[in-house]
């Protein structure tokens, strides 16, 4: 499935941050009384109404000549270039400005739908300091207030007004699955020898793939789409525009996807960049598989491929649910199992228990290591269902849902992998109160 991306574009200093806080019900961009604060591009899941999108939070374009100006410009233009709707966001306290009509003068020529909000509206006699905006040829401006999260219901279905079908794109029975990795460690040439043909371009120089392609292919029965990612870089080393762009895709095509494959480069060993990259994935809960290529370079011995595994298990500490396979996609040695596991993974995150099987499990789990006593209040475990798919996300429903510390959620989790296989995929553990 794709999700529509959303765009939040306007100058600086008009709440596109704090609009960005408000619809994703979190605290991620930052948020000062200063222009320019947001220079980078800041992506989250939002929903609104049972339709998920991806929002995108921008720096404030000016028309300064500075490079720090130019580079948040060519940010916010690749977040328009890669939008399916746009938010021109406005400032009803400073009234429209020269600014805010080059910016329009830009989404005009992107044929892309365009919302038009003014922010700051915070009490009815604001509102009607909106008819300037008018003039920009967008329709009749929405009223916002990013600080008291007035209009944003009414903006929000303006936005997903515009999804049409894309809200709905998918391939039936097909399991979608990324390629991701640093610049370099084969993740074309995996791609190129699970389809067993060259459908994508292998070369060896970092970038080669600047976008993320999609390729749909049928083995023994079970429809598959392979999404070939551009090599994602440290933040602080991504500098030009296709760069910026192709962390975006790949950042999108793991949101995208029902699990990813993780190549490692084994000639290399296990860098830093890889543990941010696997980041991406563990953050988004898609199932992971680690693929660690090019295991037909190094010297190995008796005991290299169970060292190897260890050396993984501390470096990812938080992907101890992910296989591990070492395969070589120049010599084909294993490729062929790459598919089996996918299948594996894929049919355990959808994985449903039922209820009564999961409150005996939870009733042998307290008896073996009964729960926690908190400043001397002791956590009661009532009942356990299952509420998700994809990942596997399972509600407690409890005395205090603040009893609940993180080591014994992890204790739950683990006899749920114990008892079932759960193998590739996170799991998700969230208590509620008993009413």
């Amino acid at each position: 499935m794709s999700l529509p991306i959303v765009a939040i574009v306007g100058r600086p200093n008009v709440g596109k941050s704090t609009l960005f806080n408000r619809i994703i019900k979190s605290r991620v961009a930052i948020v000062e009384d200063e222009a320019g604060v947001t220079r980078d591009r800041i992506y989250a899941k939002a929903e609104w109404m049972g339709h998920e999108f991806i929002l995108i939070d921008t720096g404030g374009i000016t028309l300064e000549s500075g490079e720090i100006e130019e580079q948040i410009k060519a940010q916010a233009e690749i977040a328009i270039d890669e939008a399916d709707v746009i938010v021109l966001l406005g400032d009803v306290t400073s009234h429209m400005t020269n600014m805010d009509e080059t910016i329009a003068k830009m989404l005009y020529r992107t044929k892309k739908p365009v919302i038009l909000a003014v922010n700051k509206a915070d009490n009815p006699e604001q509102r009607t300091d909106i008819y300037d905006f008018y003039s920009l040829g967008f329709g009749d401006p929405i009223p916002v207030s990013g600080s008291h999260g007035t209009g944003i219901g009414d903006l929000l279905d303006a936005v997903v007004g515009e999804f049409g079908d894309k809200a709905n794109q998918h391939e039936d029975d097909a399991i979608r699955f990324s390629v991701i990795g640093r610049p370099n460690v084969g993740k074309s040439s995996i791609v190129n020898a699970i389809l067993g043909e060259q459908r994508v371009i292998v070369a060896d120089m970092e970038g080669t793939t600047r976008d993320a392609i999609d390729t749909s292919f049928t083995h023994d029965g079970q429809k598959y789409t392979i999404v070939d990612t551009a090599g994602i870089r440290r933040r602080g080393k991504v500098y030009e525009k296709t760069e910026k762009y192709s962390v975006l895709r790949a950042v999108s095509a793991i949101e995208n996807s029902d699990l990813t494959l993780l190549v490692l480069d084994a000639s290399t060993g296990i860098r830093e960049q890889d543990k941010h990259v696997a980041g991406y994935a563990h953050d988004a809960g898609r199932g992971v598989i680690i693929v660690v290529n090019k295991w037909d370079l190094p010297e190995k011995d008796a005991h290299s491929m169970k060292q190897f595994e260890q050396t993984i298990r501390q470096e990812f500490q938080y992907l101890d649910y992910a296989p591990i396979i070492f395969v070589s996609a120049k010599t084909g040695q294993r490729i062929p199992d790459i598919l089996n596991l996918v299948d594996e993974v894929h049919e355990n995150q959808t994985r449903r228990i039922q209820s009564s099987v999961l409150n005996d499990l939870l009733l042998e789990a307290t008896r073996i290591t009964p729960t926690p006593l908190v400043n001397g209040k002791r956590l009661r475990i009532y009942y356990m269902t299952q509420v998700a798919i994809n990942p596997p996300t399972f509600v407690v429903f409890v005395n205090d849902p603040e009893l609940l510390h993180f080591s014994y959620k992890r204790f739950l989790i683990n006899q749920l992998r114990q008892n079932f296989d759960f193998k590739g995929t996170p799991i998700k553990i969230l208590a509620r109160k008993r009413k």
